[in-house]
């Protein structure tokens, strides 16, 4: 059965890079009727956010990428949380060492530092130099028992052609020579990412070990680890990396990258994944749209590109409005209108938002421009575009003429201002400026007419009077 995982380090809060390997973990189980799970690799302790895990776990469910298995849910194979395993750890470094395949160094931050900069000088790539692989077994032992602060590092074998088989990028081979002898188990106990990620994945039985291509230099230590524990290896999948419209690396730093601020900006789940679809993999029918259970049955890691997808936010918003303009206003169940209410707070009138949603569904790109746009529907402006300090004799004519009609509906509205523009002898797009600018206090609004009419009669009388 295939089994598919998300490993997420709770270091920061959930990412859009993220949510876009775990679409791909999520879709390709779901189409094989495998298992998703999410694993929480919490190892790297120095660098926890408190409510990181809380947070990761929120952001699937708004995406409705439910995992079948993880620490919230338990499972088979757990604890499904790193630090809940670190004598499982312990055990298999040690395992290592006792076949050769790994060995104790005792080296001081001091010396590795120097280690460093020396290679750094010579244009080396930094690499440990190997001191303590030469190091005699009772040498290893009384430094031990002196309480000598040690890891357990990998030991890369030399002159050897490392393979590694990947379903999207073929055959990569790598020179051992250039791979450095990884630590696995770091002097507090707690191991790297390379000995977890290789035990867990082991003992979850994951089929498909897929991740970001920035991953893809560790992967020779990954393939030595399942040789060296004689494990059968998962499908490795090294994804491309989410890139911004410079070319430069979709990162943390960047404000745009947290799920957070999409869910402030009011964008959709389903239109982001949408996106996230295309980032790398095409529809075979070149669909731009199409919905995640129609992704699911078509989705296979064999046919994502290895060319780095651009992430062009004015598409996402493009796909976003487009989601937006196929809800209904108001069905039995969900609807834009409840969208709306719920992003910008139940306190405005439900039958106002109803209202007014006709009147801008086609403009909006994302839940956030409803407001900016229908504010006016809701409290009186405090500032205007345009100064109507000298047009007081045109807004007491419009006051009277709107004050005669009876039938307070938008084309009666239109067509009695017309009527007034033609008689003042004004452009007809001046004139209705004038009265929107009194009306919303911008120079673009929604349909005037049709707002005017929403507002109702005895609200417009009053924003013309108090510029009177």
């Amino acid at each position: 059965m295939v089994r598919t995982r998300v490993a997420i380090s709770p270091t920061g809060y959930p990412h859009i890079g993220t949510i876009y390997q775990v679409l791909f973990d999520y879709a390709f189980a779901k189409r094989h009727g495998g298992s998703f799970i999410v694993r929480i690799e919490d190892t790297d302790q120095k660098r926890l956010v408190p409510d990181a895990e809380k947070k990761v776990f929120e952001a699937l469910d708004w995406f409705g990428l439910e995992e079948n298995e993880s620490v919230r849910k338990g499972g088979p194979y757990s604890p499904y949380r790193q630090s809940d395993s670190l004598s499982l750890y312990q055990q298999f470094a040690k395992e290592l060492v006792k076949k050769g395949h790994a060995y104790y160094c005792f080296c001081s931050k001091e010396r590795l530092e120097e280690i460093r900069k020396k290679m750094q000088a010579e244009k080396k790539v930094p690499m440990y130099d190997k001191l303590c692989l030469r190091l005699s077994k009772e040498e290893i032992n009384k430094k031990i028992k002196e309480h000598n602060s040690w890891v357990i590092r990998l030991k890369v074998p030399e002159n050897k052609q490392i393979i590694v088989k990947d379903e999207i990028r073929g055959k990569i081979v790598f020179d051992s020579n250039t791979v450095d002898d990884q630590v696995l188990l770091k002097s507090d106990g707690f191991p790297t990412y390379f000995l977890a990620v290789v035990v867990d994945d082991h003992l979850m039985k994951i089929t498909h070990m897929a991740r970001g291509e920035e991953w893809l230099t560790s992967a020779p230590k990954v393939k030595l680890l399942y040789e060296f524990f004689n494990w059968k290896e998962p499908v490795f999948i090294h994804t491309p990396i989410i890139r911004n419209p410079d070319r430069s690396k979709f990162s943390k730093r960047q404000g745009h990258t947290n799920v957070l601020w999409y869910q402030k900006q009011g964008f959709l789940p389903e239109a982001i994944l949408n996106y996230l679809a295309l980032m790398g993999w095409s529809h075979p029918k070149g669909k731009d749209i199409f919905s995640l259970s129609e992704f699911i049955k078509l989705f296979d890691f064999k046919d994502i590109k290895v060319v780095g997808p651009i992430f062009d936010l004015k598409k996402l918003e493009w796909m976003n409005g487009e989601y937006l303009r196929k809800l209904k206003v108001n069905p039995p169940t969900g609807g834009l209108k409840l969208k709306v209410l719920e992003f910008i707070g139940k306190k405005y009138p439900e039958d106002i938002v109803e209202k007014t949603i006709p009147l801008i569904q086609e403009r909006i790109k994302k839940l956030s421009d409803y407001l900016p746009l229908c504010e006016f529907f809701f409290k009186p402006p405090l500032t205007y575009e345009v100064n109507l300090a000298d047009k007081k004799g045109l807004l007491k004519k419009i006051y009277d003429e709107l004050g005669k009609i009876e039938n307070w509906k938008a084309e009666v509205i239109g067509e009695k201002m017309q009527d007034l523009a033609k008689k003042e002898g004004i452009k007809t797009g001046e004139f209705f400026m004038i009265l929107r600018v009194a009306i919303t206090g911008k120079k673009i609004s929604p349909p005037l007419n049709e707002s005017m009419e929403i507002l109702g009669k005895k609200e417009c009388l009053e924003r013309v009077k108090i510029l009177m």
